[in-house]
């Protein structure tokens, strides 16, 4: 009996190593917003383009729109997902050879020249042990691909809902047909 108990774990051992790893998911950066976030009454009654930056009306705005991005909702479903995303790294911890961790964003300047996206569009990225990144220089376009936690984080250029530890970093290419 004990021999055919250890058979049996034996063979689910190897069987389990040649299964495939779990499916990755490539994502979009609207992947991770969930439906109906940001509520669109924030916006009612407001012109941008109209106001100035010391009138009291786009301060408090401003000030809403800042508190609203620091507690921006996540999409709680993505959580231990192994995914692949695209997006705009910049280097937080490493030197000009190899970078260990830094932040994804999605587009160009965000968190440096301009104020930085909401947290559900902000991720921290860690190498996997053992793992270095190549980036080349601040919003260098890359390609990550691990397994991704919902957890905030607070770095000093920004507060992120995601994180993502990541074994591959690849510079971008557009994937066929986009």
């Amino acid at each position: 009996m004990i021999r055919s108990l250890f058979r049996s774990l034996a063979a689910a051992a190897l069987l389990s190593l040649a299964l495939p790893s779990a499916a990755e998911i490539t994502l979009e950066w609207d992947d991770m917003i969930p439906e109906g976030w940001p509520p669109p009454e924030l916006f009612e009654g407001i012109n941008i383009d109209e106001l100035q930056d010391d009138d009291p009306e786009a301060i408090e705005f401003f000030a809403k729109i800042e508190q609203l991005w620091d507690e921006a909702p996540v999409v709680e479903s993505l959580d231990g997902k192994r995914v692949r995303l695209p997006g705009y790294a910049i280097p937080l911890e490493g030197d000009s050879r190899s970078v260990t961790s830094f932040l994804l964003v999605p587009y160009f300047g965000a968190c440096i020249h301009v104020p930085p996206p909401p947290r559900n569009q902000t991720v921290l990225v860690n190498m996997a042990e053992g793992k270095t990144a190549r980036i080349r220089h601040a919003f260098f376009t890359v390609w990550v691909t691990g397994t991704m936690s919902v957890e905030t984080s607070e770095t000093d250029l920004a507060l992120t809902g995601y994180t993502i530890t990541a074994d591959k970093v690849v510079p971008y290419e557009p994937e066929d047909g986009n």
